[in-house]
């Protein structure tokens, strides 16, 4: 492959890759302790809908392990990473379910003992746009001050037909309402973007990105919607009600996707990892090397890159 003409690269990519990020700010790699602290979420425990979205497993995640405390977690986490990769830094990922959907006490709590372990470089939160109160979003701010915060926020898409399909009992203008209170305190947000939701043709993907990139925000995750036995999801698909993309479907959408988004934008994902036990569907999906490999192809073949299309919009 030719030398990338992307310029925030190290290693011919042709988008902003996590691995480009960690070495521009912290001069090496930095890895993710995945933690669960069994809190629920609003559209699981009915104060705003029940059943949770139509591809929820219990919680995104299936690194979980509920039953140990946040120390005990970030204990079997790091010894997980270290026997790979030695001495590195870690991020705390608070990962399964909504992570500020708790009193700012509980979470404080957890956040600071994730903290008080030297080898903890910083913290990634993810939640929903519409769990963000006021002394929440002070104690992030608090955090950020001290350690690396990014918190990461399950947008989906920007059609509201879509969040609706899909149960996610947030509309897209309460989401942007909570990426605003984030980004006015001068918060790192990442937004989540699931590619082939039912109901959802290619356009409306671009769409997505489209409007994503007037957000600019400092970073994205790309994905395949999973179909993941258990879940609503699983039920659809199963009765013959989803369709979904093929492999060279969705590198398409996400080459598209990628010309869209400000180069600045890190994309922190570009593909995801379903728990191949539980898996259904795609099949390609599990095959992680061949969907990157068959990405970075196309942008080459095309002379392309993130950001090549990107237009911010005139205020």
């Amino acid at each position: 492959m030719s030398k990338s003409p992307f310029l925030y690269s190290i290693d011919n990519k042709r988008y902003h890759t996590l691995n480009y990020h960690f070495r521009s700010v912290y001069g090496h790699k930095l890895y993710k302790a995945v933690i669960d602290c069994g809190f629920t979420c609003p559209n699981i425990d009915g104060s705003k809908g029940s059943g949770g979205c139509i591809f929820c497993d219990g919680g995104s995640g299936y690194f979980t392990k509920p039953a140990l405390s946040v120390s005990e977690q970030i204990e079997s986490e790091h010894e997980r990473i270290f026997k790979k990769w030695e001495d590195v830094p870690i991020i705390a990922y608070f990962q399964a379910n909504t992570n500020t959907y708790a009193p700012a006490e509980r979470l404080r709590e957890v956040y600071e003992t994730a903290l008080s372990f030297p080898y903890i470089a910083g913290l990634a939160i993810g939640t929903r746009a519409d769990c963000l109160p006021d002394d929440v979003l002070s104690l992030l701010c608090e955090l950020s001050k001290r350690s690396s915060l990014t918190v990461e926020l399950g947008m989906q898409s920007v059609h509201n037909s879509t969040i609706e399909r899909i149960n996610r009992c947030c509309t897209h203008e309460e989401f942007l309402e909570g990426y605003e209170k984030l980004k006015t305190r001068g918060l790192r947000v990442c937004l989540h973007i699931i590619n082939g939701l039912p109901g959802e043709t290619p356009d409306m993907m671009i769409e997505t990105a489209r409007q994503t990139a007037q957000l600019a925000p400092d970073g994205v995750k790309l994905q395949m919607l999973h179909v993941i036995e258990g879940t609503k999801l699983a039920e659809m698909y199963n009765a013959g009600n989803l369709s979904l993309l093929t492999r060279e479907e969705y590198i398409d959408v996400i080459v598209r996707q990628l010309e869209l988004l400000p180069p600045e934008t890190v994309i922190e994902r570009i593909t995801g990892d379903g728990d191949k036990k539980k898996l259904i569907a795609p099949a390609w999906s599990a095959d992680k090397i061949s969907v990157l490999g068959g990405i970075d192809k196309r942008l080459a073949e095309l002379d392309t890159w993130q950001g090549k299309l990107y237009k911010p919009e005139q205020v």
